[in-house]
């Protein structure tokens, strides 16, 4: 008969991390960030605690691997192309998208600005600026306004959308939200007011795209140097 080390043993091997991240996800997109314990995991999992601990040792490392987990499958989605500029568009909508099927990866991403997921949209990022035309020494800022761009937008409207009740019909929403606007006293909130009917009728992703667009254009065309005297 084995003995319980052999049987603990056969148990935390079979219980694989990957397992243990899948589900993790799946509690995360169904009851976000709040019902993710390590009770919940081992019920689902029907094990121990301990075998789950021989893989993460907390629930902030568990959720680095949760996003780095999504952000790996949504790089992995990008269709390449050679035109860098349609390539870094892509790697955006890819993180836009990811982020509103997991709300709770925007979330997790602002916390260690570094982590591996991170990392990984930086590296696609930044690959793309030397075929952009980037010079070396600017490749660095341009890399970090881009990804703090789409984490920081993608971010906002997926805890955004995670506020709105749920069964919310998103144009009455932006409805309301735009005829509080049109009620701002004018001369206070003159460009609030001028703008509530684009609000009204705005779509998020296209609004992430136009954004985006605007910074690779900056970036692409560098301000020229005046050598005027």
């Amino acid at each position: 008969m084995a003995s319980k080390a052999e049987r603990g043993e056969r148990r935390t091997d079979a219980l694989s991390k990957e397992r243990i991240v899948e589900t993790a996800i799946e509690i995360l997109d169904a009851d976000g960030e709040g019902a993710l314990t390590f009770r919940a995991l081992t019920e689902r999992l029907s094990t121990g605690a301990g075998a789950i601990y021989w893989h993460v040792a907390n629930k902030n490392e568990l959720l680095a691997a949760t996003t780095n987990d999504v952000i790996a499958r949504a790089m992995t989605s990008v269709v390449h192309t050679k035109d860098p500029k349609k390539a870094i568009r892509a790697i955006g909508l890819a993180v836009f998208d990811a982020f509103d099927a997991h709300p709770w990866a925007g979330s997790q991403l602002s916390r260690e600005p570094w982590q591996p997921a991170v990392l990984r949209i930086f590296e696609a990022i930044g690959g793309q600026l030397e075929a952009l035309g980037v010079p070396q020494r600017s490749q660095f800022d341009s890399a970090t306004a881009l990804v703090t761009y789409i984490l920081g937008l993608a971010g906002q409207y997926a805890a955004g959308a995670r506020l709105i009740a749920p069964g919310t019909d998103r144009s009455a929403f932006l409805a309301d939200v735009a005829t509080e606007w049109e009620q701002f006293d004018e001369a206070t909130y003159p460009f609030v007011r001028r703008m509530a009917g684009q609000l009204r009728d705005h779509d998020d992703r296209a609004q992430f795209l136009a954004g985006l667009d605007l910074l690779l254009t900056g970036i692409a065309s560098p301000p020229k140097t005046n050598t005027t005297t």
